[in-house]
């Protein structure tokens, strides 16, 4: 899915700048430089660097000449943010990049931070585009490329049952298109893909969203621990939550039309946007608001804010679930 903007295809170029908001594809972009390096010379460092953590001189620090000539990658997340006094530190580096150390920048794109983004485009860095997916017809392309990716062959009934099981999460559509290939043997049809996720359907971290928008606590609860004990990871969960209530958010605020034109406009398949309309009943602006708080506290305690993802999550279903019963009061 990720595309390459320029000529340079070597992930050891001196810099390789991932320019999108999938957070998939730009992990993707990482992994695929760390691989490289990592082939090249094992003992490769790795430094993994959010933009606070650039501080001035720190990027100087972490690329000066080492003592063992060790091959380092130095990572920078959410280069957009970065401050005005490192930016230009960025930029001195840019003109002249040290050897053996390949340095990625991820940028969300837009206008916030603009020129960094401009000054290492004219540096003539490597660049992975990695877009946010918005369209189901976007999704169904991703699929393709990752069947063929793997060297497979998927009909395209099958690519389509896949994206309307799983939906719009590009990592859980990854992760079902890599254990259909691995558990599957021959042509992917339609059959194979309805056989292999009708039990997965109900305890799909979609399912728990559905479950908890529409109010029903006590089975939204109960899928996902089921979703839990089959190994779906919550980060994936409160992914789907949050898409589920944003999709609850989008289409209230949205006029009046046709499925179709609605789609059109909020990048939702028209089968979600009737969905949705039934998952409705009962929301109000303030219950979007505090549902939307519930998902952003779970999402910081599965990703190492709180000691049990487990119960941050049962938490948040709770509040969803009675926010759609109440508009959050």
């Amino acid at each position: 899915m990720a595309t390459r903007r320029n000529s340079t295809d070597d992930p050891l170029a001196p810099v390789t700048l991932a320019v999108g908001q999938e957070d998939l594809l730009l992990d993707r972009a990482v992994q695929q430089v760390v691989a490289a390096a990592r082939a090249s010379d094992a003992d490769t460092d790795v430094r993994d660097l959010t933009s606070d953590q650039l501080q001035p001189g720190t990027l100087a620090e972490l690329t000066s000449p080492s003592l063992f000539a060790e091959r380092k990658v130095v990572i920078v997340r959410n280069a957009q943010d970065i401050s005005a006094d490192t930016i230009k530190d960025v930029k001195a580096y840019l003109s002249a990049p040290a050897e053996e150390i390949t340095l990625v920048l991820l940028h969300a794109g837009g206008a916030k931070g603009k020129g960094l983004l401009d000054a290492v485009r004219k540096s003539g860095a490597r660049e992975v585009a990695c877009p946010r997916t918005t369209k189901p017809a976007e999704r169904l392309t991703f699929v393709r490329s990752e069947f063929r990716a793997l060297g497979r062959s998927a009909t395209p009934e099958a690519c389509q049952a896949l994206v309307d099981s799983i939906g719009s999460d590009l990592r859980e559509l990854a992760s079902a298109v890599s254990q259909l290939t691995a558990d599957v043997e021959g042509t992917i049809d339609e059959a194979v893909v309805g056989r292999y996720y009708t039990g997965r359907a109900e305890a799909s971290s979609f399912t728990v969203a559905d479950r908890a928008v529409e109010g029903r606590a006590a089975e939204a609860l109960e899928a996902l621990r089921w979703s839990l004990s089959t190994g779906v990871a919550p980060v994936l969960i409160t992914s789907a939550l949050a898409q589920g209530v944003r999709a609850i958010g989008k289409l209230s605020s949205a006029r009046g039309g046709r499925p179709a034109d609605l789609a059109r406009e909020l990048g939702m398949p028209p089968w979600k946007i009737d969905r949705v309309r039934q998952q409705m009943r009962g929301w109000t602006p303030d219950g979007v608001s505090v549902a939307l708080r519930a998902v952003a506290v779970a999402d910081a305690g599965v990703k190492g804010g709180g000691d049990d993802p487990e119960y941050a999550l049962e938490k948040a279903v709770v509040a969803i679930a009675r926010a759609a019963r109440s508009g959050g009061r």
